[in-house]
């Protein structure tokens, strides 16, 4: 039998005007109710990323058109826009809130937009979002030292469960980054799965821990999107970002290595 590759979708803000530090990496209203109604016209059925995981865990059986609809930091526009287009079709989502960007007690003033607040992160659990965690401050997690990747770790997490009255069981690595190290860390902070970017299909053999998935940005249109969701061409399209993520792979890489050297902590 193939082994199930399936489309996760990441998304960032859903605005109309964002500003042009999210621009890129966002989608306008529109764009993503049309993208949920092609969703919902294929007959595709979205999980939470905690579903996806337990199933694969368990071996209960999948959907037989599964998708994963993410979104990463925190953007007050998933409540604003990205939530009734949710709600129109009875889709379940996962958001990845990195706490310190939220409005709020825990507010660090490092959201690089408007971001949402609790109270608003509060109605998109009740309406079938799932909360997971993506840091407190939104580093890249595996140029830390040990102590202030666990920081970032549990305060997170410890706020999302103080705010939900529920720990978060599934995690999305800032930038995409992480190593053996990170990801040990994420498990031992008591994450049962995390998301990477890497821009292809995710499958169970990746592990819990470095599922992939895919990019919706403000340029990606309606034949992209197709592809993205029938996973046709995936690599010829984000073969650009992957060449970019792999030459500053090198570069970070040199960088651990230089801290070493110097005698800092990795």
């Amino acid at each position: 039998m193939t082994q199930a590759r399936i489309p996760i979708l990441m998304y960032h803000a859903v605005a109309s005007d964002p500003n042009d530090a999210t621009r890129s990496l966002s989608v306008s209203p529109a764009a993503f109710a049309g993208q949920m109604a092609l969703i919902a016209e294929r007959g595709l059925t979205p999980l939470t990323t905690a579903d996806l995981a337990a199933r694969w865990r368990s071996g209960r059986p999948l959907p037989t058109l599964p998708v994963l609809i993410t979104f990463d930091d925190g953007y007050e526009g998933v409540h604003r826009h990205a939530l009734p287009a949710l709600a129109e079709h009875g889709f379940p989502a996962t958001l990845f809130v990195s706490t310190g960007w939220l409005r709020g007690a825990y507010d660090t003033g490092g959201g690089p937009d408007a971001m949402l607040d609790w109270r608003q992160v509060r109605e998109l659990a009740h309406a079938g979002v799932e909360i997971g965690g993506h840091s407190h401050s939104h580093p890249q997690l595996d140029q830390l030292d040990d102590t202030a990747l666990h920081a970032e770790l549990a305060r997170c997490r410890d706020i999302v469960a103080g705010e939900l009255g529920a720990l978060p069981v599934s995690f999305a690595y800032p930038y995409g980054y992480s190593s053996r190290r990170v990801r040990t860390a994420v498990r031992e902070h008591g994450f049962a799965q995390a998301l990477a970017v890497g821009n292809a299909l995710a499958r169970r053999a990746q592990g819990p821990y470095a599922l992939r998935r895919v990019t919706v940005r403000r340029g990606t249109g309606v034949e992209e999107f197709e592809r993205l969701l029938d996973g046709r061409a995936v690599a010829r399209t984000f073969a650009r970002d992957r060449a970019l993520t792999k030459g500053y792979a090198v570069v970070r890489g040199v960088r651990r290595i230089h801290r070493r050297t110097a005698g800092a902590p990795v």
